[in-house]
């Protein structure tokens, strides 16, 4: 996120936990089953598991995982479990001190590490953690990263830098971009070839391997390098109430009018799953990365990982 110029949203261009529920309802009745809550960071709203609670108890949701940087997990991850949330991701990029301070500016690997446990003995498992990679901050910290799998029966996942926002942002992503070509290879000199796992979802961005005799699991996830838009399935709701057709697209469908109009509960759950479904209609079929193109209305962390 950046230093300066941040403008936080008001509270009354949020989604509320009870809107929330209806267009959970909404993805529900056209087919939708596992959910998910990104962020920013997603610990930071104080009506968290309210939001939990009003998701899972939808009939037809089969799960609900959160991505989190961890810090405020020793406090909520128990409650976090009682309220229904099935499993977390944690983005952490090195398992260094000094990187991980110098990466998240306002974190710390002591309290992230904290969390990651706290989530663990709550049961918010398998536990994922998500690492993308950076030239010249974190490439070499990719091998102490997967020995984790070794020994734990953990999800370590490496995500290709992506050119999002626009501008200064997106032409300092391509700067730092490294494939993941590279860091299986790196990964591979130090701890042995990785043996790919069968998929067991058709519609899962990453490639999964195994380290010799390891309990736990390498992800890669390469939007760049091997693009997986043929299969994904994926649709993305932003906190102020727009369907975001692709996470490298700046295409939107607006959803808060309907949720918030004058009509029956009913009616309002029909209309957005009708938005739902054109929005699923008009996802775009592949990205624009090779041709320099990539978003420009949002970042990231406006948009959720």
């Amino acid at each position: 996120m950046p230093l300066e110029g941040l403008r936080f949203l008001p509270n009354a261009e949020l989604l509320t936990p009870a809107e929330l529920e209806t267009v959970t309802r909404a993805a529900v009745s056209i087919g939708f089953r596992k959910f998910r809550l990104t962020g920013g960071e997603p610990t930071l709203r104080l009506d968290l598991i309210e939001i939990i609670e009003r998701i899972t108890n939808v009939p037809g949701v089969k799960g609900l995982a959160l991505t989190t940087n961890a810090l405020l997990l020793p406090e909520l991850a128990a409650p976090l479990k009682r309220a229904g949330l099935s499993r977390i991701n944690v983005h952490i990029d090195s398992l260094d001190p000094a990187t991980v301070e110098r990466q998240m500016r306002w974190g710390s690997f002591d309290k992230i590490w904290r969390g990651i446990m706290a989530a663990e003995a709550a049961g918010l498992t398998p536990i994922k953690l998500n690492s993308v990679v950076t030239a010249g901050f974190n490439e070499a910290d990719v091998v102490e990263l997967a020995r984790l799998t070794i020994e734990r029966d953990w999800h370590v996942r490496f995500i290709e830098l992506m050119p999002l926002g626009g501008g200064e942002c997106a032409t300092l992503s391509v700067k730092r971009y490294v494939s993941n070509i590279e860091t299986r290879r790196r990964i591979e000199a130090v701890l042995g070839a990785l043996t790919e796992l069968p998929s067991e979802n058709a519609a899962d961005e990453a490639r999964n391997y195994q380290l010799p005799n390891a309990r736990g699991v390498v992800g890669f996830i390469s939007p760049v390098s091997e693009p997986y838009c043929g299969t994904c399935n994926r649709m993305r709701l932003t906190a102020d109430g727009k369907f975001h057709l692709c996470l490298l697209n700046d295409d939107e469908l607006d959803v808060r009018k309907a949720i918030r109009s004058n009509a029956s509960e009913g009616d309002r759950i029909e209309a957005v799953a009708r938005i739902l479904r054109r929005a699923v209609d008009l996802k775009p079929t592949g990205h624009h990365l090779l041709e320099g193109r990539s978003t420009q209305e949002r970042s990231m962390y406006q948009i959720g990982g």
